[in-house]
């Protein structure tokens, strides 16, 4: 194996970012099917964290981690450093150290496929990660291989270099940048809507009838 390396994507434009860092995946999930990450990638860090950003990629061979330690120095504020593990789930190429690194470098937050290791220090730097545990068995210095912003699979979601990443206490989501904003504003039409249907029900209106389902129901029954 060998190494790519391929240009750095474009940015999300800011005023897309903003947006995009004030919406729920959860919401999102009631309008669009493609592109949640496995839900046990989950967030280890502390805090009630919502992050939007860039996705920047990189794919990781099982036990090298020569590759990684290479690109921290070409991440970005506002990125997030999305990593294929090509299948490994024993290695854990994220520690204090390489959290210390990304975390000098501007870059948002780190999802990974894969579990990281050295929790108390991630928390230390303040690096949000969300991967799928933590384990004490690293990688090393290998020089094997891998690529960095090509696409990748991210907890069974392909993930294309430049892509919007929203992450937050419910789970990861990508989304092609030219499909995000429409899904991002319908989202956020919803979640203002929601503190007056949730005071709706607890003023006694019934669910099914607010939401449709009752109606839904009713017409299956008299059919």
């Amino acid at each position: 194996m060998s190494y790519i390396l391929r240009d750095m994507p474009e940015q999300i434009p800011d005023d897309l970012l903003e947006k995009a860092g004030r919406v729920e995946t959860a919401t999102i999930g009631h309008r669009r099917q493609l592109g949640f990450v496995d839900r046990r990638i989950q967030c280890v860090s502390r805090g009630d964290l919502r992050i939007a950003g860039t996705a920047v990629t990189l794919a990781l061979p099982g036990q090298d981690s020569t590759l990684l330690h290479h690109i921290v120095q070409f991440l970005r504020a506002g990125d997030i450093l999305v990593i294929d593990r090509l299948g490994d789930d024993r290695h854990a190429c994220l520690g204090g150290g390489v959290a210390c690194a990304i975390k000098a470098s501007g870059c948002s937050a780190v999802v990974l496929d894969g579990p990281c290791t050295d929790l108390v220090e991630i928390h230390e730097y303040g690096l949000p990660v969300w991967c799928r545990s933590v384990a004490p068995i690293t990688t090393r210095l290998y020089d094997i291989g891998g690529a960095f912003n090509v696409d990748v699979a991210c907890g069974g979601a392909v993930v294309h270099p430049g892509d919007v990443v929203v992450a937050d206490g419910s789970g990861v989501l990508v989304m092609p940048a030219g499909e995000a904003e429409a899904d991002i504003d319908w989202a956020l039409g919803k979640q203002a809507a929601e503190p007056d249907g949730h005071q709706r029900l607890r003023a006694g209106e019934k669910l099914g009838e607010l939401s449709g389902a009752s109606a839904m129901v009713a017409a299956k029954l008299g059919g």
